[in-house]
């Protein structure tokens, strides 16, 4: 919403170059290097500040802005706090200045937040929580019914007369509710209400006919009928183009209420007369069953209520249990204060700011904190952080001990060294997790988990394992459906409680690859346990690299790219063409149509015959077809004839793709992935006898590209099998394999000889630093 907002008023009219970073790193230093504006969440811009050291573009960042900085105190707030220490750390150490700039509601202690960014008191503004670009006008209503369904039954009557009595000529209003459920239930009420009282298209401000072309753009039954009648539904199962089609309407005033899940509440550009929120309560899966909505959600939803040189007042109504209203009329009527948890998720943003050599001393870590807003909220609000004083000694001691029990956690972790009780250093593992932004915890388990016998099935439970994977947590009614998933997938898992979260993670992977049905809760959880499946997995790769394992690296490998194309790897390849299913596919492999070059080989005539498509499906297959990889690899062994034990080896891998000239190369087609994928390669140098790993290397490739592999000869002399694998981290079907042997001699001075097997294995993660 955001970069459609601002493309139109600053790249349009300014001609400035705006972009959004992806969250995929290869592609978001691109994107940092062409754009002069850059809007990014926390985590996005934390993955790319981490290693500003190297990274030119990050140094050149010269204003820094901040927005909802009171969400400091919420989920993602850890992270805010981070990015915005470092970016005025970043300032200091390059005595460069950058303008950090902090936009958020009103807040009672908004000098703490001001003065922690650097503001001076001429540039510190902290409004009461009344001013606001149009007035807003907030009533808030109890319900006193105390089962939660009943309460919300019970709403639907104020909220109709709200609209009514606030809204009574069709002017704009947003009903903010739960869920989905609730959703439809809600704008089925408002149509019912408006039938008793004659009035069947009272929030329709449109002919029907003028309708007609929009609804059918709409497959929810429930939405299209709603819609009919004036009111827009939103929730999170509605595709993104239908979803599109319902805003439009609403924006353009032909829909005069909107009803709206409020997890949607940010992403909601929609403005209007009158906000009704429709409870404060939602159902908390992974906590103790319904739980209040965050402050900060509550005036989001409210500040919708906003038009500008429209409206001289908005409106809000706000219906809660009874109880809770005296303490909702103070926070919405009062700066709220916000504090740091930082003290909570410490462990990973250390592990960074080590690996990047930030941190090399105890003594580092403990000035590290000193630049973020918990440390200036300790000698503030020592209670809330559990200090029994404010003295210099004691927040000393605060911070000594946070950072002895963060830095110990992660040396038993094995992510971090601690050497003469002082000086700290990042280890392999560290290094991995910091690069590919993932828990400590997580890269524990990893490298607690793997083995060197780990096949598909042991992979793919142990990147359910991920701590990332936590949050999906299981909601009511899902156990049944999970169960189903279980019970019909190719992979028996060995833990089948379907009220855990990473069995869930485990069943919905499995679904994927099963091309399954899934409804919509469930559908929203895969799209986004597949981007974090597979960053887990290249780790993966690196930590089974690191061990020299060759079998599990390349099903690592082969598990990324059943996640990209949403296939097993006993199906059929071209079951990754659009169009084409089981039927289709065991046509061809009945004609000996095994791949997809086979296929592209066909002539047009029996090609038609097999796929029995129309001329439009035909037409995205080509395209498909075109874009799907087609490298020449060629190889050559320096001085192969006099390769001695022990010596270091070196291959030279030449890579072509085939590609028309000016021809630009494309994301990854990838239908069930569910945002832009590009495509990378793995060149892998093992022993298939042994079950080693002598090299590995992460490419990704345009037209043309050398790259050099490096390896430990054996430390026996002898004749010595070794494979070359070209493996996609995207596509099944296009893998390479080179048989190759090298004639290794004895080593001219045995008291120079190398000591040791297979030696270190060259790999990305080795060369992260």
């Amino acid at each position: 919403e955001r970069l459609q907002d601002w493309d139109a008023r600053l790249g349009a009219k300014l001609g400035a170059r705006v972009v959004a970073l992806t969250g995929e790193t290869a592609t978001d230093l691109k994107l940092l290097e062409k754009g002069q504006v850059v809007i990014a969440t926390p985590h996005q811009w934390d993955v790319l500040s981490r290693r500003w050291k190297q990274r030119k573009n990050v140094q050149n960042v010269a204003l820094f802005i901040a927005d909802e900085l009171h969400l400091i105190g919420g989920a993602v707030g850890p992270t805010m706090e981070v990015v915005t220490s470092r970016m005025r750390y970043i300032s200091s150490q390059l005595e460069k200045p950058i303008r950090v700039v902090g936009l958020c509601t009103s807040l009672a202690n908004a000098r703490d937040l001001g003065e922690w960014i650097g503001a001076s008191s001429h540039g510190l503004f902290n409004f009461p929580p009344g001013v606001r670009p149009v007035p807003l006008d907030i009533r808030v209503q109890g319900i006193d019914i105390v089962n939660f369904e009943s309460r919300m039954q019970a709403m639907a009557r104020p909220v109709y007369g709200a609209i009514c009595q606030h809204a009574p000529d069709r002017e704009p209003s947003i009903v903010f509710v739960p869920t989905r459920k609730h959703a439809k239930l809600a704008a089925l009420d408002l149509l019912t209400f408006a039938a008793a009282d004659g009035v069947p298209n009272k929030f329709l401000a449109c002919e029907p006919e003028d309708l007609a072309k929009h609804l059918d753009r709409i497959s929810d039954p429930a939405v299209r009928h709603a819609l009919s009648f004036g009111v827009a539904l939103l929730h999170e199962s509605l595709e993104a183009d239908e979803r599109q089609v319902v805003e439009n309407v609403f924006a353009s005033g032909a829909a005069s209420v909107l009803v709206v899940t409020a997890p949607l509440a940010w992403g909601l550009s929609a403005t209007c007369r009158l906000a009704v929120i429709m409870g404060t309560q939602y159902y908390d899966a992974g906590g103790a069953g319904s739980a209040d909505y965050p402050v900060t959600d509550l005036l989001q939803m409210a500040g919708r209520a906003s038009r500008p040189l429209v409206d001289d007042h908005g409106t809000c109504v706000l219906l809660c249990h009874a109880p809770r209203k005296e303490y909702y009329k103070k926070f919405l009527y009062e700066p709220f204060p916000v504090e740091s948890h930082l003290d909570h998720f410490l462990h990973d943003h250390m592990a960074a700011e080590i690996v990047t050599r930030t941190i090399e001393t105890k003594q580092d870590a403990v000035d590290y904190l000193t630049w973020t807003f918990y440390y200036r909220r300790l000698s503030q609000n020592p209670n809330y952080y559990n200090l029994t004083g404010v003295t210099h000694r004691h927040l000393s001691d605060a911070l000594s001990e946070l950072v002895e029990t963060t830095l110990a956690d992660l040396e038993s972790s094995k992510c971090i060294s601690i050497e003469d009780d002082m000086d700290v250093a990042p280890l392999n593992l560290g290094m991995i997790g910091s690069y590919y932004y993932i828990s400590y915890t997580t890269i524990e388990l990893f490298a607690a988990s793997l083995t060197a016998k780990t096949k598909l099935k042991g992979l793919m439970e142990i990147v359910a394992g991920a701590t990332e994977f936590e949050k999906f947590a299981v909601r009511p009614g899902e156990p049944q459906m999970l169960r189903h998933i279980l019970n019909h997938s190719a992979v028996t898992l060995d833990n089948r409680r379907t009220t855990d979260p990473h069995v869930k993670t485990a069943a919905l992977m499995q679904a994927h690859f099963g091309r399954m049905k899934l409804s919509g809760d469930l559908s929203n959880d895969l799209a986004a346990v597949l981007p974090d499946a597979t960053r887990l997995l290249q780790a993966i790769v690196d930590v089974i690299s690191s061990s020299g394992w060759l079998a599990p690296a390349l099903a690592a490998m082969e598990l990324s790219q059943m996640l990209t194309q949403g296939q097993s790897e006993k199906d059929s390849a071209l079951m990754q063409l659009p169009h084409v299913d089981k039927q289709c596919a065991a046509r061809c492999a009945a004609a000996g149509v095994e791949s997809v070059y086979d296929l592209v080989d066909l002539e047009d005539d029996t090609r038609a015959e097999l796929l029995q498509m129309s001329d439009g499906q035909m037409e995205e297959l080509a395209t498909a077809c075109n874009r799907y990889p087609n490298i020449e690899v060629s190889y050559e062994i320096a001085n192969e004839d006099e390769v001695e034990a022990g010596d270091s080896v070196e291959i030279m891998v030449q890579l072509e793709r085939e590609m028309a000239d000016g021809e630009e190369l494309g994301p990854v087609i990838a239908p069930r992935y569910p945002k832009r994928k590009d495509e990378a390669w793995w060149l892998v140098v093992g022993d298939v006898k042994k079950g080693t790993l002598a090299a590995i290397k992460r490419v990704t490739l345009g037209r043309k590209s050398k790259v050099k592999l490096e390896f430990q000869a054996p430390a026996d002399a002898g004749k010595a099998d070794y494979t070359l694998f070209f493996m996609c981290d995207s596509y099944l079907g296009c893998d390479q394999e080179y048989e190759f042997s090298l004639d290794v001699k004895e080593a001219a001075d045995d008291s120079e000889e190398e000591s040791g097997g297979e030696g270190e294995v060259e790999g990305e993660a080795a060369e992260m630093d």
